[in-house]
C-alpha cells in the first residue's frame, strides 16, 4: 500500500466516475467497491481503483464538498514511452470534455506542443500533456495544486512545509514567473513539482481571478501503520480545529488530508458487516483516529 492516496469526493456519482476514468488509462482497475451504512450522509459507496498504475480512493456522501480545478490531475503522455501518445491523448481528451467545461483549449504552448485542461462532468480537473522525454521521468499521474486568492505566492512555501513533515521527499523542477506576467507577481511559482514518499505533486500559483480554493473534495490519504505516526502527522499538518472529523484535518494552505491507519482498509472491506458497522460508529465520534479504540470496536469488547 502506498503511503499517500488520492481521496475524491463525489455526491452521488463515484462508481459512475470511477468505471469511466479507469476505461480511459492503461493499467487502470476497480479494485473493490464498499458501502457503509448509517452515517450521517446516509449509505455511502467507497470506491478503491487504479489508474496507470496509481492507487486512488472515491466515495459518495452527499453534495457537502464540490469538486474545482483547485487540485487537478496532471496526466504526462511520453512519447519516449508511447508511440502513440498524442493519440491517447487526444482520445483521453474528447472523453472528458463530454458534458465538461475546457479550462485551457487543447493546443501548443511554451512548455508543451500539446497541452488542454479540462474539467469533466463530475467536477474532476485534468491536465493533459504531451510531455517532453528529456530529463528525470514522472509518473504518468499528478496531483497538483493551485494556489489562488489569499494563498496565492505561498506554493514555495506549502512545498518546503511538506517536505519537512514527509521522511522521503525531494525537489523536482522549479519555474518561476518573469517580470511582465501580471497579475502574476515576479519570483512567484508558475510551477513545482516535489515527491512525498512514493507520491509527486505539483503546486503552481495563480494570481487571475478565480471563484475556487481547497476544499475537502479532493484530500490525500496518508496510511500510519501506528498510533505514533497518526500522532505526527495529526500534530504536523492540522491548522483548523473546526475541520477536525472523522480522521480528517486541513493544513494551513487549506488542503485537507486523512490521517488512517494502515489496518482501517482491511476493517472496512470486511465481508463480517457486524464489525465493519462497529467500526464505522467507533470512528463517527473521534478526530485524531485512536488504532485501539477501532480494534476493539473491530473485535467486538
Amino acid at each position: 500500500m502506498p503511503k499517500i492516496t488520492p481521496h475524491l469526493w463525489f455526491n452521488t456519482e463515484a462508481k459512475e466516475a470511477t468505471a469511466l476514468y479507469v476505461s480511459l488509462f492503461p493499467q487502470s482497475k476497480i479494485n473493490s467497491v464498499t458501502t457503509i451504512t448509517d452515517t450521517p450522509s446516509d449509505d455511502c459507496d467507497m470506491v478503491s481503483f487504479e489508474l496507470w498504475g496509481q492507487e486512488f480512493m472515491a466515495i459518495s456522501a452527499g453534495p457537502h464538498f464540490t469538486l474545482n480545478p483547485s487540485i487537478s490531475l496532471i496526466v504526462n503522455f511520453d512519447p519516449s514511452q508511447d508511440k502513440d501518445a498524442r493519440i491517447r491523448l487526444n482520445t483521453v481528451w474528447e472523453k472528458l470534455r463530454e458534458g465538461g467545461k475546457i479550462l485551457m483549449p487543447l493546443d501548443t504552448y511554451p512548455f508543451s506542443e500539446h497541452y488542454g485542461w479540462v474539467q469533466d462532468k463530475y467536477g474532476l480537473s485534468w491536465q493533459l500533456i504531451l510531455t517532453k522525454p528529456e530529463g528525470e521521468k514522472r509518473p504518468a499521474i499528478i496531483p497538483s495544486l493551485l494556489f489562488v486568492k489569499n494563498m496565492c505566492g505561498k506554493a514555495e512555501e506549502a512545498s518546503d512545509f511538506y517536505l519537512s513533515v514527509f521522511k522521503d521527499t525531494k525537489r523536482g523542477t522549479v519555474a518561476r514567473y518573469p517580470a511582465g506576467m501580471e497579475p502574476d507577481k515576479e519570483g512567484t511559482l508558475m510551477f513545482t513539482d516535489f515527491k512525498l514518499e512514493d507520491m509527486w505533486f505539483a503546486a503552481m500559483d495563480s494570481a487571475r481571478m478565480h471563484d475556487f480554493s481547497f476544499n475537502e473534495a479532493v484530500s490525500f490519504i496518508v496510511h500510519c501503520d501506528t498510533q505514533e505516526d497518526i500522532d505526527y502527522y495529526w500534530e504536523k499538518l492540522s491548522a483548523v480545529p473546526e475541520a477536525e472529523q472523522c480522521g480528517w484535518l486541513k493544513d494551513q494552505y487549506g488542503v485537507s488530508w486523512q490521517i488512517v491507519p494502515t489496518m482501517m482498509n482491511e476493517m472496512m472491506s470486511s465481508n463480517n458487516k457486524e464489525a465493519t458497522a462497529r467500526v464505522t460508529q467507533a470512528f463517527l465520534k473521534m478526530k485524531k483516529f485512536d488504532i485501539a479504540q477501532l480494534r476493539e470496536a473491530y473485535e467486538g469488547k
